[in-house]
């Protein structure tokens, strides 16, 4: 099984009914809104290197993060820095967060033809138009996603919502290129 490295979560949250986003931009010198050009709030952490976009609904949107465990602790963060600001935002046992998309890479080792992959995989389920894009787009539908192939057997999973769905995934594309004769290792 080729590794699998996550680049990148995305999860999103609700911190509270309603976030009065002004007053955190003035409190959090760290923060970042602009609402002429885009409607949230940007707040980024260094550690873990996470950015988190906050909405006036209440509803947050947290990316950066290369594993589970990271969103987790930046939305808690973010919480616990709100309350100190005096912001009612509902306790870190209720913030429930959802992942809505990872994106990882893995590299199968072998140098790929995606021309020969492209009529292998099915025409249906695959996007190759070499003269606009080098990568060949090559969906799954269980699990649910999309992967980007390359000639040089380098890929890029994207639109997962587990980190075991991304591993799955690539062992499912990795068997069926190596049943089709397509992947020498």
């Amino acid at each position: 099984m080729p590794e699998v490295i996550v680049e990148n979560i995305v999860a999103s949250t609700s911190f509270a009914e309603k976030l009065d986003l002004d007053a955190i931009a003035q409190a959090l010198e760290e923060a970042e809104y602009e609402p002429e050009q885009f409607p949230g709030l940007v707040y980024r952490l260094e550690d873990p290197k996470t950015a988190t976009l906050l909405f006036r609904s209440g509803k947050a949107n947290c990316t950066g993060a290369k594993n589970v465990d990271n969103v987790r602790k930046t939305i808690d963060i973010i919480a616990d820095k709100l309350r100190k600001l005096g912001i009612e935002v509902y306790e870190n046992n209720e913030l429930k967060i959802v992942i809505q998309n990872i994106v990882a890479i893995s590299d199968l080792g072998s140098e790929l033809n995606l021309n020969e992959v492209a009529i292998g995989l099915g025409l249906e389920n695959v996007e190759y138009e070499p003269e606009q894009f080098p990568g060949l787009v090559y969906r799954i539908d269980e699990p649910k996603v999309a992967m980007l192939l390359f000639g040089s057997g380098k890929l890029v999973c994207t639109g997962a919502r587990k980190t075991e769905d991304v591993s799955l995934a690539i062992q499912k594309l990795t068997d069926e290129l190596t049943s089709l004769d397509l992947l020498r290792r």
